[in-house]
Parts: structure tokens; sequence; C-alpha cells
């Protein structure tokens, strides 16, 4: 799904225009990139947890070729989804 379906879907289901909500969108993700940054967690209880982990410098190989090459260390981030977003996309089944 892409941006645009994503805010369509919302528009769909809030009531709202499709450029308010767009707007919105928008300023969730701003907000949440700002934060991440400043190396804050942010935790939506019933969807999950994002946050950012230092990975070291390493050295990778190149594909196609014998050279090998080093990466920089750096922050990246990370989503740990909540138990009820695991649920429901892996619901149980009875028999």
């Amino acid at each position: 799904m892409k941006k645009a379906d994503f805010v369509s879907l919302v528009a769909e289901q809030s009531g709202m225009t499709k450029k308010d909500t767009e707007a919105c969108v928008e300023v969730v993700f701003r907000t949440l990139g700002d934060i991440l940054a400043q190396g804050e967690r942010v935790t939506l209880t019933g969807f999950g947890t994002f946050d950012t982990k230092q990975r070291g410098e390493r050295t990778v190989c190149i594909p196609n070729s014998a050279e090998k090459a080093s990466v920089p260390a750096a922050r990246v981030p990370v989503f740990r989804p909540a138990k009820q977003l695991k649920e429901k996309l892996n619901p149980k089944t009875s028999h």
C-alpha cells in the first residue's frame, strides 16, 4: 500500500477530507521522526514501539567482486510490534 492509498483509507474511515487527512498523516510521521532523532522512544499502546539502536561499524563484501568495504557506525530505527498487533496478524484458529 502506498502513502496515497493509506491516506484515502484513513479519510474514508474517519470521515475527514483527503486533504485534511494527508496533513494529519504528514504531521504524525514528521513528529515521529523528530522524536526518534532526539533519541526518544515512541510507544503506541496496542500497536508497538518505535525506537533507535546503535549499529556498530562493520565490514561487508561487495557483490560480484572480492572487495570489502567498511560501513560506518550508525543509528537505525527499529520497531517492536505490540502483542495485540502480533495477534491480529496471526490469529489463533480453533479446531
